[in-house]
């Protein structure tokens, strides 16, 4: 019996020292998830292609241990990129760049949603920037630049700074010199500065559609009429030059355009054309209804908006974040000259030093952020067309600004 129990338990040890031969299991070796592939698109200007790509290949760089990215850049005006965005929301980029005048439209539409760290990106952008990419206290993009307003430019070889303070004395010059002076009257952007400092007025209803408009106003100091007049007679010297913003910097290069009003996205190629003789400041007066009237501007921001549609939106909202950064903005003036809204990007020693900032800086005095609806553009673009080529119709000056104002007002 003993003998029996012996070899059983030399059986049960054998068995058990075979079992412990094998590989022992471990835990069961879960299946590894599939690498996600983020699918983006971006809109921006295409003057802007290089940058943005070269950011976007950086954030590609950045987050690769992460995810692999398919991120296709297409040009975009940034002007309209509204209407290019609302045609197909879905279909449309997930990180675009815009004028901040859009930001309510595309909240209202639901294309923007409510920025998720809001927190963080107030403290770190300018004031102004912030209020331009926000809607009733909300924010809904991210601030990219705080620079979208004009000035003057002019090439010191032709123009001493006492020239350039009075639109009189700057044609004057110019005409000696026989050269051109160039302004674009085709947009009501350029043309509000003739009446923004009137007294007359233009804006936007409670509605966020529709606009008001008193341009073509018969009473107070300064009347309608007074103001197209004075366009007239800007208009009338031969050194006045009405072109889009490709035909002043074609100017600027073949040394035809020697002044001229425009934005801080052309200070790098015309530093590159006049070199030293690069000058900027604030716009000049005006001879209106026998006063000398400063010139307005409208002034805005360059915002980075993420769709709300998106298939990937945090993975958008990280890139909009990346192209916004301190280092990107110090990177854009760096390439662009154009002046961050990022606050310590705003206030490093190169921003602060630029002649096209300083100009944007003592214009911001005359200038107030742009909030029209779509109806002023066309209106305001057939009269300042018929101002510019001396009034060939021969129509009255008060017909053709009630004409416009009633389509600026149009329902």
């Amino acid at each position: 019996m003993k003998k029996a129990i012996v070899c059983l338990l030399v059986s049960l040890g054998m068995l058990l020292g075979l079992t412990s031969c094998r590989k022992q299991p471990g835990p069961v070796d879960e299946p590894q998830a599939a690498r996600q592939t983020v699918e983006l698109t971006v809109w921006g200007a295409e003057e802007d292609a290089e940058l943005l790509q070269e950011m976007i290949a950086s954030f590609q760089a950045y987050y690769s241990a992460e995810a692999d990215f398919q991120i296709t850049y297409q040009p975009q005006s940034e002007a309209n990129c509204k209407d290019a965005l609302l045609g197909d929301l879905e279909a449309g980029a997930d990180v675009f760049t815009f004028a901040d005048d859009q930001v309510a439209a595309l909240a209202a539409a639901g294309a923007l949603d409510p920025i998720a760290d809001s927190a963080s990106i107030r403290e770190a952008s300018l004031s102004a920037a912030v209020e331009a990419a926000s809607v009733g206290g909300t924010l809904y993009a991210y601030p990219l630049t705080a620079d979208n307003g004009y000035f003057l430019y002019y090439n010191t070889a032709y123009f001493s700074s006492e020239d350039v303070q009075s639109m009189d004395r700057l044609l004057a010059a110019a005409e000696n010199a026989g050269k051109l002076f160039a302004m674009d009257w085709s947009s009501a952007w350029y043309v509000y500065s003739f009446f923004g400092n009137t007294g007359l007025e233009v804006g936007l209803n409670d509605d966020g559609l529709t606009n008001y408009c008193t341009w073509n106003s018969t009473d107070g100091p300064i009347t309608g009429v007074d103001v197209a007049q004075a366009m007239l007679d800007i208009a009338a010297s031969p050194s006045f030059f009405n072109c889009t913003d490709g035909e002043f910097l074609a100017g600027v290069r073949d040394g035809s355009v020697v002044a001229g009003v425009s934005g801080v996205w052309n200070a790098v190629a015309i530093q590159r054309a006049w070199g030293d003789h690069t000058g900027a400041v604030k716009l000049p007066t005006f001879t209106c209804g026998g006063q000398q009237i400063q010139m307005a501007s409208f002034s805005g921001c360059k915002l980075i908006g993420v769709n709300a549609y998106s298939r990937y939106p945090e993975w958008a909202a990280r890139l909009a974040e990346w192209i916004t950064s301190e280092e990107n903005q110090r990177l854009r003036f760096e390439r662009r000259g154009q002046g961050p809204a990022n606050s310590a990007a705003a206030a490093s020693t190169e921003v602060q030093q630029s002649v096209a900032i300083a100009a944007l800086l003592e214009q911001s005095e005359f200038s107030q952020i742009q909030r029209v609806g779509g109806n002023i553009w066309d209106p305001v673009a057939v009269f300042a067309a018929s101002m510019a080529q001396g009034n060939p119709s021969g129509t009255s000056l008060q017909a053709q600004l009630d004409r416009m104002v009633e389509g600026v007002t149009a329902r």
